[in-house]
């Protein structure tokens, strides 16, 4: 059976719910529960005597006590949850002794369309009235933070996340002058224009500069700002250093708390600061306030053999959580992807684990995890949104030689990953590290600042784990650049982005559109540093900043059968000239209107154009890397190659289907459709 398929999915769940029932092994958990009483009432008694449980971690081990009197689970299990909150203490720990097995295994799941949130927040109450900056404002006290125990720096009205007091209110302000240490992770400062941040620091205590360069960006708390020259100096160092004309923002400070919808959190008084929107009392709508920095946690014992296995979260909603740096970390951001920032759902050693049309939101975190020795696991029909960071990270940063550490095969399908970068811009919408054997198939991927999905973590040609991983029948849009025009504010990104050798690994049938970089590098396909051996087929890329596709520098590569369409500043880019055959481009379709065809270092010739098909709309001398049709052809390229119109059936309205006299038919392109092409 086709356990990826829609139908076998309905047919396990079925067969599953029904063995469930004649076993009897069913637990409930509530709001209105106990954990004194038995968990096995769906709801309270008339005489409140027995009822379901109150919380999930009772439930677990209600699980427990079973295998241990039974001697180990004999029927599969299902914890059936309430709607309502679950404000979770601590994040909720699975270990070994909490797995199911393959005819047993344990199910968490919403009961019937009823709806539970697993929330790491708390409500924030007892707001009065006040008044800042002469508006009118809610203040709520907050102790704990007064007592230096809580900061956070998220909050949501609803599911509606709050603005920080933020300065521009939108846009950017942009960088006067670089630090004046340009070492990478050693600045500490940059230069402002005149009158772009106040200059009196007692108002900025608690504020923090959020400045971005080249792909990554940096979280500073401001140390102090020198009114002579403009000079602002931070409390941690920046990632890149950056440069004239890049974007920043800060955020935080009472002066720029001027706009409906914005919150300040001051540390020294405690005081919790909001001015809502006309109408909204903050005592009549449910404020979260994050507190866990993760909510559910899969511990395996990798390196002893003892994994999490057969556990399966099933129609459940988790929320409001919140990761950040430490006092002792020196370095307010990371090197690429927020890699660093770790998920709300948390495994290391899960096997054959399941999270089936849950929803991730309203989170200041990366949504799944799955790291080291996690295998044969499946994420499917579930919906990310809200992200501080990203959606999904697969595997590690780190080599493991011990194959029960390793992570491998795991899938990702059919889910929504959207709205991400919230808080970390540089996260990516599914990050794979150093993993192999994964199929990402036919997920929705949109509104990042950064790369929809970035496979491998090796730079160069050295060694890695990243190999045999499916990216197929996906949608990744509106990427750097997001769909209500915010950025782009970063650079050098990709639809997709790939590092190192990569073996097996296949890029086909997906569709990579609306992909912008700020000073460059806004590609759809992007092979960076080392990536070798990966084939990328059957895809159709368009409406990017600078090329449908980018090979920095790699081995042998195929690139064949796609569509690149409407690049603005190029089509195809090729950088660093190497001995080996960089990649094979053969029987695509390129159609511009604007900007260079080829663009890079394309001398040396160590790569091969053939059977391809270019159009160039509206007419017009066609260049190939400053050479004509024939001079490229005389140094061996696209010797069988057609500048023709393909003749789409409506490029207007970005419908790539061909017509039946295509002249790419001649060349050898094989007509293709995607999963998802009448998708609105």
């Amino acid at each position: 059976m086709n356990y990826n398929s829609p139908i076998s999915l309905i047919i396990f769940s079925l067969l599953f719910l029904s063995f469930c029932a004649e076993g009897k092994v069913i637990f409930y958990v509530s709001p209105k529960g106990n954990d004194a009483w038995s968990g096995k009432l769906s709801q309270p008694n008339k005489t409140h005597t027995d009822g379901p449980f109150a919380t999930l971690s009772r439930a677990r081990d209600a699980i427990r006590e079973l295998k241990e009197k039974q001697g180990g689970l004999k029927q599969p299990v299902i914890v059936f949850l309430r709607g309502g909150l679950y404000f979770l203490p601590e994040p909720f720990v699975l270990g070994p002794e909490d797995s199911g097995t393959k005819e047993c295994p344990i199910l968490y799941t919403a009961y019937k369309d009823e709806k539970p949130i697993i929330s790491g927040g708390k409500l924030i109450s007892n707001w009065k009235r006040g008044k800042i900056n002469g508006r009118e404002i809610w203040v709520a006290e907050i102790p704990q933070v007064k007592e230096g125990k809580w900061f956070f720096r998220e909050l949501w009205a609803g599911e509606r996340r709050l603005q920080r007091a933020r300065h521009p209110d939108k846009g950017y302000l942009q960088v006067a002058k670089p630090p004046t240490n340009q070492n990478w992770m050693q600045a500490d400062d940059f230069f402002f224009q005149e009158g772009d941040i106040i200059e009196d620091i007692a108002l900025l205590k608690d504020a923090e500069v959020v400045a971005m360069a080249l792909w990554s960006e940096s979280h500073l708390p401001i140390a102090g700002v020198e009114k002579e020259n403009n000079r602002i100096t931070f409390a941690k160092k920046i990632v890149f250093p950056p440069q004239v004309g890049d974007p920043y923002y800060v955020e935080n400070a009472l002066p720029y708390l001027d706009s409906p919808g914005e919150w300040c959190l001051q540390r020294e008084n405690g005081k919790l600061y909001y001015l809502p929107a006309k109408g909204e009392e903050p005592n009549k709508v449910r404020i979260f306030a994050p507190r866990l920095s993760q909510l559910v946690r899969l511990e395996g014992k990798c390196e002893e053999g003892k994994f999490v296995e057969y556990v399966i979260f099933r129609g459940l909603t988790f929320s409001h959580c919140e990761w950040w740096f430490s006092e002792e970390e020196e370095v307010g951001g990371f090197a690429q992807a927020a890699w660093g920032v770790p998920g709300a759902i948390f495994a290391i050693g899960a096997r054959n684990c399941s999270f089936e049309k849950c929803t991730i939101k309203n989170i200041g975190t990366y949504g799944l995890e799955l790291s080291r020795g996690c295998k044969n696991n499946r994420v499917v029909d579930c919906e990310f949104s809200d992200l501080g960071a990203g959606g999904v990270k697969i595997g590690e940063p780190n080599i493991r030689r011990d194959e029960n550490e390793q992570t491998g095969n795991n899938r990702l399908t059919n889910c929504h990953i959207f709205s991400g970068g919230r808080i970390f811009h540089s996260a990516v919408g599914v990050w794979v590290g150093q993993s192999y054997g994964n199929i990402l198939s036919h997920n929705h991927i949109h509104d990042f600042y950064y790369s929809g999905f970035s496979i491998g973590w090796t730079w160069g040609y050295g060694e890695t784990l990243a190999h045999d991983n499916i990216i197929e029948g996906n949608e990744v849009h509106h990427i750097g650049r997001l769909s209500n025009g915010d950025g782009p504010i970063l650079s050098d990104m990709g639809g997709i982005y790939t590092l190192g050798i990569q073996p097996g690994t296949i890029i086909r049938f997906n569709l990579f559109h609306d992909i912008a970089g700020l000073r460059y590098g806004g590609w759809g396909i992007y092979f960076d540093e080392g990536s070798t051996h990966i084939l990328a087929e059957k895809n159709i890329v368009y409406n990017t900043t600078h090329g449908g596709f980018h090979q920095h520098y790699g081995k042998e590569n195929i690139v064949r059968n796609n569509i690149f369409a409407l690049g603005q500043y190029a089509q195809i880019q090729r950088t660093r000239p190497e001995e080996h055959t960089s990649f094979f481009f053969q029987h695509n379709i390129v159609y511009w209107k604007e900007g260079e065809l080829l663009v890079g270092n394309m001398g040396d010739f160590h790569f091969l154009f053939d059977n391809n098909i270019y159009w160039k709309e509206g007419g017009g001398a066609i260049y190939f890397a400053g050479l004509t049709f024939e001079e490229w052809k005389e140094k061996g390229m696209d010797r069988n190659s057609l500048i023709a119109d393909p003749l789409f059936q409506d490029i207007k309205r970005f419908d790539f289907r061909l017509k039946d006299n295509s002249p790419a038919l001649k060349v050898g392109f094989v007509p293709f459709e995607l999963p998802f092409q009448k998708r609105k």
